[in-house]
């Protein structure tokens, strides 16, 4: 859904890394319907994880009327990154890049993390309304989501105070997990606040899986609607995630 400037939308998607070895499901079979999903969709900002090199690369030729943010390192094919595409009816005032660990500024991993996580984050303006979009993917461990949670919320205070905020993400966890509720002492709720429907189906197309792909929000922003989307082109699908898409308005209206 595209908006007009007292309204957003905003997806999250994990892209599934494109170095897997996934048979049937690799990334060379599943691009060109990547391609027609994203074509089909007309939204403001898209959190994309497990972004490999060469897929960030897809990404830039396939989002053109979109700018991008996030730091992905084009030397290591293995490298995974997050990050944020906004539709160039915005403009980025700033972002910044954090590794989720004592060390932010640097590639470097949390004790207990099976693998360095990171947070990408800007400052989005259109039309004189104001928006803070975040983008994340957290590790398995519950302990180490749970201090991720605490750690991203502390990033955004890089930015000025006061700005609504939306936080994209794959948690690798559920709305009963710690990290959640780490979350909603920050001021934050999820699109989905009741039963939330599955979002994790491993290339099954099942609906009934765990709900781990989030869009968080906090601030003068509201849901008017959310849904999991569940493309796909006969038995392909983009991702063995479904991506998650909400539109919000403005609770003050200019």
């Amino acid at each position: 859904m595209k908006t007009d400037s007292a309204s957003f939308s905003v997806m999250t998607m994990n892209l599934r890394f494109g170095l897997a070895k996934d048979d049937k499901n690799r990334w060379e079979r599943r691009r060109d319907v990547v391609k027609d999903f994203l074509k089909q969709m007309k939204t403001d900002f898209i959190g994309f994880q497990e972004v490999n090199h060469f897929q960030a690369e897809f990404l830039k030729n396939t989002l053109t009327q979109y700018g991008h943010i996030g730091w992905y390192n084009q030397n290591h094919p293995w490298w995974q990154s997050n990050m944020i595409f906004f539709h160039k009816d915005w403009t980025c005032l700033g972002h910044r890049h954090h590794f989720i660990s004592r060390f932010p500024d640097i590639p470097s991993k949390m004790s207990g993390s099976r693998w360095p996580r990171q947070c990408v984050a800007g400052w989005f303006e259109k039309q004189g309304r104001h928006l803070l979009a975040a983008n994340t993917h957290f590790d398995f461990n519950a302990a180490v989501q749970a201090r991720s949670a605490g750690m991203v919320a502390g990033f955004l205070k890089w930015f000025p105070p006061g700005l609504p905020v939306v936080i994209t993400g794959d948690f690798n966890t559920g709305h009963d997990s710690s990290a959640f509720k780490t979350f909603q002492t920050h001021g934050f709720r999820e699109v989905f606040e009741a039963d939330p429907p599955g979002t994790f189906h491993g290339f099954t197309g099942r609906t009934d899986g765990r709900h781990i792909d989030w869009i968080l929000y906090r601030g003068e922003i509201r849901p008017v609607t959310r849904r999991v989307l569940t493309f796909h082109k006969g038995d392909q699908y983009p991702s063995d995630h479904f991506p998650v898409a909400a539109d919000f308005i403005y609770k003050r209206i200019k």
